[in-house]
């Protein structure tokens, strides 16, 4: 039992009682942890504000056994952007339902704590294009949780050039004459294949300091969408 003080975003919430409320929130330290939050909903409580949904903040919490209670929170941000528009809290609650799968209790999640803020950060604070935002999160995700794909030669022959298909199936590119009976095979053009590179090994700080335009932004969000459902065995799918 003790005390704590960590830095977290309120990814779940839900009513308990009359007043209080159960909250799910993602640390860097201590990984996504279950905390009650008594009287937080009540008008004059000094946690009302900071257990709301996507609520960034420092809290102090008491741990004891498994079991944590926030005693007190100091609001860092609330994306109140995404809060005043409809479009915005879709494409939040669509990302979260990523976050809440791929976290959990006790770990480190340092940098997907840091690639959700900075994504939330872009919806909230920018004009680029969400599905665009989404795609670079999604593979950027992917490579946090062990599958970056290999982008410097072709995964079959290792040749270096000619390299102007991504395969799902062998998580990298290939050359033409290497994807003949490749089928997850997805043709790209140099600006994706450059995109992919870009995106697999920069900081997360600089991750969204690109843009793509016509084709090559279908591709690489065509290969961002199969490729990610292809290595969490699952179909994310928007439902709005």
């Amino acid at each position: 039992m003790g005390i704590i003080k960590t830095k977290g975003i309120v990814i779940s919430e839900s009513n308990m009682g009359d007043f209080d409320k159960m909250l799910t929130i993602l640390t860097p330290g201590n990984g996504k942890i279950s905390c009650s939050a008594k009287g937080a909903r009540k008008q004059n409580s000094a946690l009302l504000a900071g257990t709301q949904f996507l609520c960034f903040a420092e809290y102090i919490l008491y741990k004891k056994n498994d079991t944590y209670t926030i005693n007190s929170c100091e609001i860092i941000e609330v994306f109140y952007n995404i809060r005043t528009d409809l479009d915005k809290i879709n494409y939040a609650v669509y990302l979260t339902k990523i976050i809440l799968d791929v976290t959990n209790e006790n770990e480190n999640s340092y940098k997907i704590l840091q690639l959700y803020l900075n994504t939330l950060y872009m919806i909230s604070e920018t004009d680029k294009d969400f599905d665009f935002i989404i795609s670079i999160f999604k593979i950027k995700l992917l490579c946090l949780l062990g599958f970056k794909p290999r982008i410097e030669e072709c995964v079959n022959c290792r040749k270096k050039d000619d390299l102007t298909y991504f395969s799902i199936k062998d998580n990298g590119v290939k050359c033409a004459s290497c994807t003949t009976q490749d089928k997850s095979a997805i043709k790209i053009s140099s600006s994706t294949f450059m995109a992919l590179k870009y995106i697999s090994t920069c900081p997360i700080k600089s991750l969204f300091g690109f843009n793509l335009k016509g084709d090559s932004l279908k591709e690489l969000m065509l290969l961002s969408k199969v490729y990610f459902n292809e290595k969490l065995e699952k179909d994310y799918k928007f439902t709005f």
